[in-house]
C-alpha cells in the first residue's frame, strides 16, 4: 500500500461528508441552520479539492 491511498481515503470522506450536510442543508426549514450547514459543506469540499491536488503531485503536506 502506498502513501497516496491514505489521503485518496481521507478525500473522498471529505467529499461523502460535505454531500451529507448539503442534503442536511436542504431539509432543513431554519434558514441559519441551512446556511450555517452549506457553509461547513463549502469547507470540507474545498478542503477535499486542496488535499486532492496535494496527492495528485505525490507532495506530503507535511
Amino acid at each position: 500500500m502506498n502513501a497516496s491511498s491514505g489521503s485518496g481515503g481521507r478525500v473522498r470522506q471529505l467529499r461523502e461528508k460535505a454531500q451529507e450536510l448539503n442534503r442536511a442543508a436542504e431539509r432543513s426549514t431554519d434558514p441559519e441552520e441551512r446556511r450555517r450547514l452549506q457553509d461547513k459543506a463549502r469547507r470540507l469540499q474545498e478542503q477535499s479539492e486542496q488535499e486532492s491536488k496535494i496527492d495528485d503531485r505525490g507532495m506530503d503536506p507535511m
